[in-house]
């Protein structure tokens, strides 16, 4: 560990939890990967601010909520990890708007729209991370995406200046999201929250609706084995699913981690005991059976951060 990192963090004036060398198995949904050097539990979103004025310029940064995409290599994160979850506020209602920090889960925000009469969310119950996430990459499910519903976002800087952006300083497509101008999302600038703009609509129909959506990931996707979600990209005009399936590569393992056989885009860790390195490995075998047997080039969603073997 740098010393001199460390002593730019000392936690005399935070209201943080400042934890070393944590496992960061606990913090994604893999259940598997390295420690990170150092992580900080902020207290608040003006907490988070102060923790950033304190920190090396030069110190590597993770934001990471349930850490549903995120691939931690065995050998760890070499520098700090912001854990958004546990600190974030439930959801509020501002203006017929919704505002929810970017720890807050995904799900909860379609729940609470339903219970203050509005539509138009109910998709984000699909959706098995947080608002962080749900922005940084678009996320979207059930003929919806993140950025359809959301009025404006709030970003904090490497310097702890918090930002109010509207939608139209971001590029958004597919499974994407970037800044037109300035920082770089990921980098030196991250996702505190967002305002969702819905409608007044019929609530009992949004309940069977978010119903009907829960009950059919129950019925396709490995829901009770650790896993990301789905791995890949669909190419445009086809399913990574598919092609993965036609390929004969449902079951396939690597080490402790395998292709789901229930649904081909999911790799999970069957008994836990699966390493980071075990999880690339299959990500890559899978690409590359893929690319030569159908001649697509699968693009995975997966974040994989840390040292490498």
């Amino acid at each position: 560990m740098n010393a001199a990192l460390q002593l730019n963090i000392e936690p005399g004036g935070l209201r943080g939890e400042l934890r070393l060398n944590e496992p960061m198995g606990r913090h994604v949904s893999w259940r598997t990967g390295g420690v990170a050097d150092r992580c900080y539990v902020p207290a608040d979103t003006e907490d988070l601010s102060a923790f950033l004025q304190r920190l090396d310029p030069q110190e590597p940064v993770l934001f990471v909520g349930l850490g549903s995409n995120l691939l931690v290599r065995d050998r760890g994160f070499r520098g700090t990890v912001i854990l958004t979850h546990g600190s974030a506020k439930r959801p509020e209602l501002i203006l017929n708007r919704i505002y929810a920090e970017a720890g807050v889960a995904s799900p909860k925000v379609a729940r609470f729209a339903v219970m203050n009469g509005l539509t138009g969310a109910e998709f984000l119950a699909g959706i098995p991370g947080t608002v962080g996430g749900a922005l940084t990459m678009n996320a979207g499910c059930f003929g919806g995406e993140c950025w359809d519903i959301v009025d404006r976002a709030m970003t904090i800087d490497r310097q702890g200046h918090l930002k109010s952006r509207e939608k139209g300083e971001f590029r958004i497509g597919y499974r994407h999201c970037e800044l037109k101008e300035g920082g770089r999302l990921g980098h030196d600038e991250w996702f505190v929250g967002a305002y969702f703009r819905l409608v007044e609509g019929d609530t009992r129909a949004a309940r069977a609706k978010i119903r009907e959506f829960l009950a059919r990931r129950a019925a396709s996707q490995p829901l009770q084995l650790p896993n990301a979600g789905s791995v890949f990209r669909n190419p445009i005009g086809d399913h990574a699913a598919r092609l993965i399936e036609t390929c004969g590569l449902k079951g396939l393992e690597r080490g402790g981690a395998r292709v789901s056989e229930k649904h081909a885009n999911f790799i999970v860790n069957p008994k836990g005991g699966a390493r980071a390195s075990d999880i690339e490995a299959l990500i890559e075998t899978v690409r590359e059976s893929v690319r030569q047997q159908t001649g697509m080039e699968l693009e995975s969603e997966v974040r994989i951060v840390g040292e490498p073997e």
